[in-house]
Formats: C-alpha cells, structure tokens, sequence
C-alpha cells in the first residue's frame, strides 16, 4: 500500500509537473487549440459577415445616399440662388430705369413749369416796361414843358435886366426854336 500511495504522489506530482508550463506551449494539445481557433474564427467570420459587415453596408449605403441627394439638394438651391440673383439684378436694373424714367418725365414737368413761369414773368416784365416807358414818357413831356416853362421866364428875365423890352411871343418862339433844334 504504501507503494500505491507513493505511486499516487508521483501521479499528482507528474500532473503538476505537468500542468506547470503554459497550456498555450504543450505541443500535445495543439491539434485541439488549431481545431478550436478554427471554429472561433469561422463563428466570428460567420457573425461579422451576416450581421456586422451587412449592418455597416447599410449604414454606408445610406450615409452615401444621404451625401448624395445634400449634393443635389445643394446644387438645385444653388440654381435657384443664381436665378433669384439674375431676378433680384434684372428688378433692380428695370426699377433703375424706371426710376430715370421718372426723373426724366418730373424733370420735364419741372422744366415746363419753369419755362411757363419765365414766359408769365417775362409778359409781366414787359407790361412793366412798358407801363415805365409810358410813365417815363409823361414824365418827360412834364419835364420838357417845365423847362420850356422856366427857360421862357428866365429868357424874359435876363431881356428884362438887359435893359430890353420883355415880348412874351418873341422870347417863347425863340425858346421853342431853341429847344428843337
């Protein structure tokens, strides 16, 4: 007996001598380690091909379509960007000559208006005149027969102080021969 027991602790020390280096390293297990890697591999390929990989295409997939039709989306507002410009530029321009158009036909009004004043204020300028000319020539016919007047009494006066005989009909003749001529 005391042989089984020894023979025992030698099974127990030859299988912790044994189980003492790393299971990875004892080459009479390989076989079962390349059988269940290839298992692990061939579920994970399995796994990642049917679910993951398709789950991703998707996402791709849709990512690019999303991608594409922002690109389209973008170009079509883009388009419509170029056209409002080229709209909003053809409005400005035709308020633009809407505007000149504006002006023109004010500045003619305004210039009609103008010309009308200047005609009115020339009429009333030269009936003025006219009324001043007149004035003018009553003033001056005034005038002439004031100094007729005083150039005949002074004419009388100086014959007088001369010692001559002052005749009223002589002196005015002489005045108004004078003063024609």
């Amino acid at each position: 007996m005391a042989s089984n027991t020894h023979d025992a602790g030698h099974g127990a020390a030859d299988a912790a001598h044994g189980s003492s280096g790393m299971p990875q390293l004892d080459f009479s297990t390989y076989g079962n380690q390349i059988f269940w890697l290839l298992v692990t591999l061939v579920v994970i390929y399995l796994i990642l091909s049917r679910v993951a990989l398709p789950r991703i295409a998707a996402i791709l997939n849709e990512r690019t379509g999303t991608i594409t039709n922002d690109l389209a989306a973008a170009e079509d507002l883009k388009a419509k960007a170029v056209e409002a410009e080229n709209a909003y530029n053809k409005a400005l321009a035709d308020a633009r000559a809407e505007a000149q158009r504006i002006a023109a036909e004010t500045r003619a009004e305004i210039q009609k208006d103008v010309d009308d004043a200047i005609a009115k204020a020339d009429a009333d300028i030269a009936a003025k005149a006219a009324e001043s000319e007149a004035a003018i020539a009553e003033i001056k016919a005034g005038a002439l027969e004031s100094i007729k007047a005083v150039a005949t009494d002074t004419a009388g006066a100086l014959v007088e102080a001369l010692g001559g005989k002052d005749d009223a009909e002589a002196v005015q003749a002489a005045v108004s021969k004078r003063m024609e001529g």
